[in-house]
């Protein structure tokens, strides 16, 4: 081989190199590049949610995003969201948002519309307006919005309720539903939990007691109310259905401090219990039109299986261990409530 020949093939040998280094540069380039743009975390830790609206457009989204400063590099995301097609399939929802997450996979996320779902569980809640309250501090939708569905007459009609007992429809749990879950979906949502709970055991168990559904539900509010104590609810009951099957009034304090709609009162005297209401049970017989609470299941189990007792009267035990002392005759109800006066008035409790 002569030197001229050495002298191409060295440089041949050097084109090569070179020409293999410029594409592995380039390969690596582009390698980083998409690394950058869909594989490296690029999610903050700031929240941990994104929240998308419901009618959310591309540019909201993004505004939000730049808020909510949710992102490391917004333009590594926009270019990913660009390659990936974001703007037409921007979903709402509510999106967890984890450590180490990257473009992709948030995208691919929104896309798709998996959201984490809302972990509702309410009990106990008084009124409508609420529990309207409680929903639009968990749910995308406001209060106004769930109070008029919750106030339409061709709705819960719709399903045997008035705008008295439609609470009833409500069986407190934990639920798990979508964040932009609408007001009337949410309502049907409920509507197939009530059916589920109300199995055809619980239904003959209320007709057997003469009662609806929505009867017994109002009545465990009212044993709810008074109970503090979980193993006292049956007996309870069975004092109420006692006095309903007889005709006397249930002369049940929570309801008048109900209808007085003041949940400070410790204490139902005087003119607390002349107030004019339906829901006052000192002055009108039977149940009142609707709960006075969102009851427990317990309280709604302990109505349907009421211990079958004699008793008529009941009164707060005198040392305020929020048991009770039970009575069946006007007399030995006098000696309990003497006693209990007595310890009230000892506290200065008047009120």
């Amino acid at each position: 081989m002569t030197e001229i020949e050495k002298k191409n093939m060295s440089t041949g040998k050097k084109v090569a190199i070179i020409v293999a280094l410029v594409v592995i540069l380039i390969a690596g380039y582009f390698a980083l590049n998409i690394y950058r743009l869909y594989f490296a975390p690029n999610i903050t830790e700031n929240q941990k949610y994104l929240y998308i609206k419901t009618g959310s457009s591309y540019d909201d989204l993004l505004a939000e995003i730049k808020k909510k400063d949710l992102v490391k590099s917004i333009g590594t995301f926009t270019a990913a969201a660009t390659k990936m097609n974001l703007a037409t399939s921007v979903k709402p929802g509510r999106y967890r948002l984890k450590k180490g997450m990257t473009n992709r996979t948030l995208i691919n996320m929104i896309k798709a519309g998996n959201q984490d779902p809302v972990k509702l569980k309410f009990q106990n809640i008084r009124k409508k307006e609420n529990f309207a309250a409680y929903l639009a501090s968990n749910l995308e939708a406001d209060s106004l919005s769930f109070i008029n569905v919750l106030d339409s007459t061709a709705l819960i009609s719709k399903y045997g309720f008035n705008q008295d007992n439609v609470y009833a429809m409500f069986i407190p749990n934990t639920y798990e539903m979508y964040w932009n879950i609408s007001p009337v979906d949410f309502f049907e949502r409920m509507h197939k939990e009530y059916d589920k709970f109300w199995n055809a055991d619980r239904k003959q168990k209320a007709a057997s007691l003469n009662l609806t559904p929505a009867q017994v539900y109002t009545l465990a509010s009212i044993v709810d109310a008074e109970a503090l104590y979980d193993k006292e609810m049956p007996i309870i009951a069975g004092l109420y259905l006692n006095r309903l099957n007889k005709g006397i009034l249930l002369q049940a304090d929570p309801t008048v401090i109900f209808a007085n709609n003041d949940f400070t009162v410790k204490r139902v005297t005087g003119k607390l219990l002349q107030v004019q209401s339906l829901y006052n049970t000192y002055k009108y017989a039977g149940l009142p039109p609707g709960p006075i609470m969102m009851p427990s299941i317990n309280a709604i189990d302990a109505v349907l299986n009421r211990d079958k007792n004699n008793y008529i009267y009941m009164c707060a035990k005198e040392d305020f261990s929020g048991y009770h002392n039970f009575a069946e005759t006007k007399a030995e109800h006098e000696i309990n409530a003497k006693k209990y006066r007595e310890a009230l008035n000892k506290r200065n409790i008047f009120k």
